[in-house]
């Protein structure tokens, strides 16, 4: 007892809460050793009901064909006819349940709307997202009074009220459980009579929708000054403020990376609210970080990712149609190996964070709340999007760079830093959630060690001693001796079903041998914590795929699918290679040559095999299934190139590379399309012109 007490990391009330907020899914079994691949199948693939399905291809369409992404980047605000199309058909209420006037989508379809929406304008996709995503609605339905349900929720479903929540302060962002924001518990008059309540003193920013809230919700570290000194402050309390409210100030606006969604800062100074205004009243003053926590391990494997795998799919759709049409050296550019290589890595990495946001969100729908996948895909999500913006640009050159009207990626690449900032600042993300949360969380015993030290119960730190020590001889014999596969997989994944079950008895084992040699100075060890939640992160998004495959088999994704999967087991077995290369204890050292001594080299992908996935592409149909949630805009560059490829297909393969290939000889399109039998040769020509051209303005 003794020895754990020295060792194990000591949890504190705020990571406490974080700790207890979600659920346990698949995640565990890896930190167990295990691959189950019998569990992964038991996840039932997204299912979209009728009214989803009608929503999604019906008003969500007609909302892409209202959007101008240049025009509303310009105007930095969504037209007037937009914001009244959003309310009329409820698109805030998206998550409210029916009896309040809602539409109560399931999680997959509220993702699956934000996605096709961010595919077009990301403005739109995110005044969409923040209601339903953590704010007032999710915590009145998860904590309100029926009080609170009864007035908030059939206002917020019909966007009478447009809801915000304030939580970060200028002084406290990722450590957003140290804000400052002060409500003291005090007595006013209030509606002609004494009443309790708080005197709220705040000053919040970067809180979107702000603007033009009209109800803001609101956390504060409430105090009780009547309490001796030592017990006054009472914790972080969630509170309800209509606007305009006396004391409140609200209506300015930041602007981050210049874009068109509102954001902005919310102060207050000596703002009296009724104790009634604190979601669910009374009882609930101090649960504000809990109630955070537990509503955030849900929205955050939701928005964001939706968000960033839109991003993702339009930078390949852009740039893989761009580069099948744009001929220069008497070739199409997407036959250039250094053109087709990136295609083909944001193809691969494209289906393996989609495959990982749907199997996430899929678990959310069976009532789970995974605060460590969430994070996962929060994180992978938004950086693959960023990687693929990066390529798309690089792609589309000239092209890419001139602002205007016809640009196709310009405005999504300057907004891909806000995703990776916020609802948990990747770095944050990466260092302290995924593996630092998740090793306490989601291990099988170190939460209970941690616990018994903690009650100073000598039997339970035994009970669960012994078995965490048959954990680490199950994981040494499926290292030494290839454990059998729990399941079933794919046919013609089997290889890397073994490795992937391999690798996870090694992350499990390295897991155990770096808590027990370092206890609690892992927390510390900023950078073999990140690596470790590499490691976990990519067995997780592997066996991601092989899941998602297995629900939508497809012989013609079959390459790109084995360059996902491939390419996150050589990721895992890198960030434990390059964990066991930083170390400098003798004794990491030596389980470093047990856990991957006998693992055979694992390599990325050949070029020859990168290279097939690039020819993939050249199939309409697995882009279509790699991008099903594209929108069509109403104009702009998106809109041209769709037109462009509509007309390519319709001509053909081999005429429209022609065809394209000649529109750079000194002749007027009139003739050159004489040259072809094709009746829409003139029409795919102009098209052609149009997507290649770049947009100029008066002097």
């Amino acid at each position: 007892m003794a020895a754990f007490t020295e060792a194990l990391p000591k949890i504190g009330e705020t990571e406490r809460a974080a700790l207890e907020s979600g659920t346990v899914g698949f995640e565990g079994c890896l930190f167990a050793g295990k691959a189950d691949f019998a569990r992964l199948a038991a996840i039932p693939a997204e299912r979209l009901d009728e009214e989803e399905r009608v929503f999604l291809e019906e008003q969500v369409a007609e909302l892409c064909g209202m959007l101008d992404d240049f025009a509303i980047d310009e105007a930095h605000d969504l037209p007037a006819e937009v914001w009244s199309y959003l309310r009329r058909h409820r698109f805030f209420g998206m998550i409210i349940p029916r009896a309040y006037g809602g539409l109560e989508f399931s999680h997959a379809a509220h993702a699956a709307v934000v996605t096709r929406i961010a595919s077009v304008n990301l403005a739109a996709a995110v005044t969409v997202m923040v209601p339903n995503s953590l704010g007032p609605a999710e915590l009145l339905l998860r904590y309100g009074t029926e009080a609170q349900k009864a007035h908030y929720l059939p206002r917020l479903a019909r966007s009478e009220d447009l809801p915000c929540f304030a939580l970060t302060s200028p002084y406290a962002g990722s450590d957003a459980a140290a804000i400052p924001d002060v409500g003291v518990l005090t007595q006013r008059e209030w509606n002609g009579a004494m009443t309790p309540g708080f005197a709220l003193t705040f000053s919040k920013r970067y809180i979107t929708l702000a603007p033009v809230a009209t109800v803001v919700g609101l956390a504060f570290n409430a105090i009780d000054p009547a309490r001796p000194a030592g017990s006054q402050e009472l914790g972080i309390t969630c509170a309800l403020i209509p606007v305009p409210h006396p004391g409140l100030r609200i209506g300015a606006r930041h602007r981050p990376m210049n874009g068109a969604f509102m954001n902005g800062p919310v102060q207050g100074e000596d703002v009296f609210i009724p104790l009634d205004w604190v979601i669910g009243g009374k009882q609930n003053i101090g649960k504000g970080w809990r109630m955070l926590m537990e509503c955030l391990a849900t929205g955050r494997g939701i928005s964001l990712p939706a968000l960033s795998v839109a991003l993702q799919q339009t930078s390949l759709y852009v740039a893989n149609g761009y580069a099948r049409l744009r001929n220069q050296f008497g070739l199409s550019i997407h036959r250039f190996p250094n053109i087709a290589t990136p295609l083909a890595q944001m193809a691969a990495e494209l289906y393996a964070t989609d495959a990982a946001r749907r199997l996430t969100t899929c678990v959310l729908d069976q009532g789970e709340r995974p605060s460590v996948a969430s994070a996962i895909v929060k994180y992978h999500s938004t950086e693959a999007a960023r990687r693929a913006l990066n390529h798309g640009m690089d792609i589309l050159a000239g092209k890419a760079i001139c602002a205007g009207p016809s640009n196709l990626l310009s405005i999504a690449y300057r907004h891909a830093p806000i995703a990776i900032t916020v609802e948990g600042a990747n770095i944050l993300t990466r260092a302290l959630i995924i593996f630092g949360q998740g090793a306490v969380r989601c291990h099988p015993y170190l939460l209970r060690e941690i616990q018994a030290v903690e009650q100073r119960d000598a039997s339970a730190l035994g009970e669960a001693l012994l078995g965490h020590c048959g954990q680490v001889l199950h994981c040494l014999r499926g290292i030494l001796l290839q454990a059998p596969l729990l399941g079933q997989v794919p046919r013609g994944f089997e290889r890397e079903a073994r490795t992937i079950t391999r690798l996870a008895a090694s992350f499990a084992f390295t897991t155990d041998v770096c808590v027990g040699i370092l206890g609690g100075k892992l927390k510390r060890l900023e950078l073999l914590s990140t690596r470790l939640g590499d490691a976990l992160s990519h067995l997780y998004m592997a066996c991601a795929c092989l899941w998602r495959y297995a629900g939508q088999p497809d012989a013609g994704l079959a390459p790109v699918v084995h360059g996902a999967v491939r390419q996150q087991i050589w990721l895992a077995s890198a960030a434990l290679h390059a964990l066991y290369g930083n170390v400098s204890n003798p004794a990491l050292r030596v389980a470093g040559m047990v856990a991957l001594g006998g693992l055979r080299p694992i390599r990325r992908l050949r070029d020859a095999e990168t290279l097939a996935i690039a020819e993939a592409l050249d199939d309409p149909l697995v882009i279509g299934r790699l991008c099903p949630d594209m929108g069509l805009p109403r104009a702009g560059g998106l809109r041209d190139l769709h037109d462009l490829l509509s007309l390519a297909q319709e001509i053909g393969e081999e005429e429209s590379q022609r065809l394209a290939g000649a529109i750079r000889q000194s002749k007027a399109l009139e003739e050159i399309a004489a040259t072809s039998a094709a009746p829409q040769a003139l029409a795919f020509l102009r098209a052609l012109d149009k997507v290649i051209q770049v947009d100029s303005f008066p002097e």
